[in-house]
């Protein structure tokens, strides 16, 4: 098979999510020949499609189609008469396998019983997951991201094997994760590091926000976040300053959360406090 010159192609590595990979591709002509990955692939489509081999079977790939693969299947796509095909691909090797059992309590992490799912919602929500990863400037929200679209993952299409159940509801190990959280908001606080503190798994400290406050560990440090910026940019401080001494990766990122939360920008805010 002769290499696309039109195919663009980039692979790089999970900043903050250990043996994860991942890559995005555009191509117009190439394929993939039969090949095997060591670790689990998981892709999805953004427009196009093509023809995908799994399994001894092969199936059109398009948006609406989620493709999974186990360790060591052999796999081959090819364009099949389609113009182009855009994808994103999530790839976990050992480290990663070892990563997902540890996250979420299992002795083995799930297999996949079928190549081929329809799930639409679960499409979007790894898009939006693969898009953060590459946009790389929010550890703690991509880590958060991670567990909770992976935790979906495996639930819905695994082997049936079901990650631990969170613990009881318990208000001291609530209440300090939430001191943590406001003493350390200013430094980039990594989900596992709040969880490792309290002895809980990951899964388990976003299940023990969920319930006991109704906002994720990520919203509520976000929430901590924009409360203490706001306080700054009142006393005079610029956005920018005080974007990073709030834990914030730049002012563009600031700007975006002060938008979502409150429907204006810091800017907008500034004068407002102003008048």
């Amino acid at each position: 098979m002769e290499p696309d010159p039109k195919a663009i192609t980039h692979y790089w590595h999970a900043r903050h999510i250990p043996g994860l990979s991942l890559m995005r591709a555009d191509l117009r002509s190439y394929g993939y020949a039969r090949h095997t990955h060591d670790g689990y692939v998981i892709a999805v489509t953004e427009s196009g499609g093509s023809q995908v081999f799994s399994r001894g079977v092969a199936e059109a790939m398009d948006a609406n189609v989620l493709f999974v693969s186990n360790p060591a299947e052999v796999q081959a796509s090819w364009m099949n008469g389609t113009s182009r095909w855009q994808h994103r691909s999530f790839y976990l090797d050992a480290t990663g396998v070892a990563e997902v059992a540890r996250t979420f309590g299992f002795r083995d992490v799930p297999r996949f019983m079928r190549s081929f799912k329809g799930d639409p919602e679960l499409i979007k929500r790894l898009l939006a997951l693969h898009r953060m990863l590459e946009e790389a400037s929010d550890a703690f929200g991509e880590r958060e991201a991670f567990v909770e679209t992976f935790a979906e993952l495996f639930r819905r299409h695994g082997s049936g094997r079901k990650p631990i159940e969170p613990g009881p509801r318990d208000r001291t190990l609530l209440h300090r994760a939430i001191r943590l959280m406001q003493e350390r908001y200013a430094e980039p606080l990594p989900l596992d590091d709040v969880a490792a503190a309290l002895g809980l798994s990951p899964f388990q400290l976003i299940g023990l926000f969920k319930r006991g406050i109704g906002l994720t560990p990520h919203a509520y440090l976000t929430q901590v976040r924009l409360d203490a910026a706001r306080k700054r940019l009142r006393g005079g401080q610029p956005i920018a300053s005080a974007a990073v001494a709030c834990g914030f990766y730049d002012q563009s990122a600031l700007t975006r959360y002060f938008r979502r939360c409150y429907a204006m920008t810091p800017k907008q805010f500034i004068a407002s406090s102003r008048l």
